[in-house]
């Protein structure tokens, strides 16, 4: 974005931009190819945790030209926190068969490893034909269960980013950009 755009409110919230909208279309179409080379003509099952993956997984989609099918399943994990608060809650499961089917699970972000962890394995004792798992993003330093993803958009330090589906408290995932919400208002208490 120019110095000189008008910036949204939310802009504003932000002490700095990490990844530009112009770098993740980019990085999208990117992602897209590389998934095709992986899973050739075949179809995919893809797996989406909302809220967060929602606006990744929409337009990751349009970037794979595989035939498709889709399911989310929704995980509690942060709440209105800036930290992970333990072990991830699962909210709403599938409702798609995906045995002998391959899944590809999208995410928003890869920290901690724990919901991702815990997802493969619920997704694995359903037979799928297998399972690989697409991130945006990965913070590396934050990982405390041994996890890696087969697909990442961006590797980030360990800094509290919202934007493009990322949120806090569910705030700011409009935002076109990845970026660091200031620390002042990480954790309001009119939010709570």
């Amino acid at each position: 974005m120019p110095a000189n755009a008008s910036k949204s409110p939310a802009h504003a919230d932000l002490e700095s931009i990490l990844v530009s909208e112009q770098a993740i279309k980019r990085r999208l179409k990117k992602l897209g190819a590389e998934i095709k080379a992986v899973y050739g003509d075949e179809e995919i099952t893809v797996v989406s945790i909302i809220n967060g993956a929602i606006l990744f997984t929409a337009d990751l989609l349009r970037e794979i030209p595989n035939p498709v099918r889709l399911d989310c399943i929704r995980i509690s994990s942060y709440r209105n926190s800036t930290k992970s608060h333990g072990k991830p809650q699962l909210l709403h499961s599938l409702s798609l068969d995906i045995a002998n089917r391959h899944v590809l699970l999208i995410d928003d972000i890869l920290d901690t490893g724990k919901t991702l962890s815990m997802v493969v394995g619920l997704i694995a004792k359903q037979s799928p034909a297998s399972v690989k798992v697409c991130v945006l993003l990965d913070k590396k330093g934050r990982r405390e269960v041994p996890f890696e993803a087969d697909f990442v958009g961006f590797g980030i330090p360990d800094k509290f980013v919202v934007g493009y589906g990322l949120d806090f408290a569910e705030r700011y995932r409009n935002l076109p950009c990845i970026g660091v919400l200031k620390p002042q208002l990480q954790n309001p208490p009119e939010w709570a």
